[in-house]
């Protein structure tokens, strides 16, 4: 796996002018698109609309400079890449590798897919640059299997040319890996914001949930808890995975209900007592770990993960209650599992059907979490006997 994926917008000559350029990039900037496609002529105005990887379009034999001031300097349109210039049958004699070793920091072969030898063109010069761009019109979910397939052991990434958010999701889903990127061309900012919305899907995944049984509910004393604000907004039947043990985390639900006594406050999971885990990832950290401009996961009720940005942690002293349960993990074995949560009617655990205030929990009601299987040694699972109670 090469990482997180990534979605540019297509932003060069073809798009039209330079107003009708800036506003496709600042309605990207404001989806949260991770880079731009532009010509080298326009890398300066692209950095004072905002902060976004630049790649710029170099001419073929370009000099060493070219691309000054781009994150990374791409090759081949107006040659090869893009039929302008045959296919030569040795890539040693392709002048896009000629540019593309004269390129200094980061680097992309442009090729347009305009049959087999565009394909194995492409392939070919995976060997000498970050990433290949392949974009087509005639073209679908084979070439881009076949492109996937031959680079799946090779560094450069695969960049691939969409015009809508379902496009961007075959290609994203394309094998079992997918393409590492997709290169965006519309102005539809409805079908930008789907696409990050798919992009974010694809690599989440879904976390399994199954029941466990209340077995008791105690009050406790004073103790310090843990608010997690959050920069999203959650909905209901969303919250955070937070556990005593780490074998087992609970879906502890987000304050988005309305409720009498106070408002809600949708971006915040008062997640629990300052040494649980919560899941933040594919590993867990302690609460009182957490602080401003970290990720943390969110999960809903069906078990759809999404990231957030932490904006505030709150540690505050709190009347606690003490949860515990029983749960079945493999084999059929049923284990105790406990969490500590502030004792308040606005805190919640994700029922089956509904979230249920602690105040309210009674022995046999079931709630979700979600059984890891595995130990954990500094947040990362691994498989070993750890006795947690």
């Amino acid at each position: 796996m090469k990482g997180k994926k990534e979605i540019w917008i297509k932003a060069d000559d073809s798009v039209g002018t330079w107003e009708e350029k800036k506003a496709r990039i600042t309605a990207s900037l404001e989806s949260g698109i991770d880079g731009v496609l532009v010509e080298e002529a326009d890398i300066a105005k692209v950095k004072e609309l905002g902060r976004i990887k630049i790649a710029a379009l170099v001419a073929e034999e370009a000099p060493v400079e070219a691309g000054k001031g781009a994150d990374i300097v791409v090759c081949g349109k107006g040659s090869e890449g893009d039929g302008t210039k045959p296919v030569p049958q040795d890539i040693s004699e392709s002048s896009v590798l000629e540019t593309l070793k004269k390129t200094a920091g980061g680097n992309a072969a442009y090729v347009e897919i305009r049959g087999k030898k565009y394909e194995q063109f492409a392939v070919n010069l995976a060997d000498y640059c970050d990433y290949v761009v392949i974009v087509g019109t005639d073209w679908k979910i084979i070439p881009l299997e076949n492109i996937i397939a031959e680079l799946q052991h090779k560094e450069a990434k695969v960049i691939a040319g969409v015009q809508s958010a379902e496009e961007a999701r075959t290609a994203f889903e394309t094998l079992e890996y997918g393409a590492d990127g997709v290169l965006l061309d519309t102005d539809d900012i409805s079908e930008i914001k789907k696409v990050v919305d798919i992009r974010d899907e694809s690599q989440m995944g879904k976390i399994p949930l199954s029941a466990a049984k209340i077995t008791n509910v105690d009050e406790l004393e004073m103790g310090d808890r843990v608010c997690v604000d959050t920069c999203s907004l959650m909905t209901l039947g969303e919250g955070m995975l937070v556990g005593s043990q780490s074998f087992v985390l609970f879906l502890v639900h987000s304050e988005s209900e309305e409720s009498p006594y106070v408002a809600a406050r949708p971006f915040r999971v008062n997640a629990g007592a300052v040494y649980a885990y919560v899941l933040v990832g594919e590993k867990t950290r302690y609460l009182s770990e957490l602080t401003s401009g970290d990720d943390v996961l969110v999960v809903n009720s069906e078990g759809a993960s999404r990231k957030a940005v932490i904006g505030r942690v709150k540690i505050e002293k709190r009347p606690l209650m003490l949860i515990e349960a029983e749960v079945e993990t493999g084999g059929g074995e049923k284990r105790a599992c406990s969490i500590i949560l502030q004792n308040a009617e606005t805190i919640k655990l994700m029922g089956k059907k509904k979230p249920i205030s602690v105040v309210e929990l009674k022995e046999g009601d079931e709630v979700l979490v979600h059984v890891t299987e595995a130990a954990r040694h500094f947040g990362i699972a691994v498989e070993e006997m750890v006795i947690e109670k």
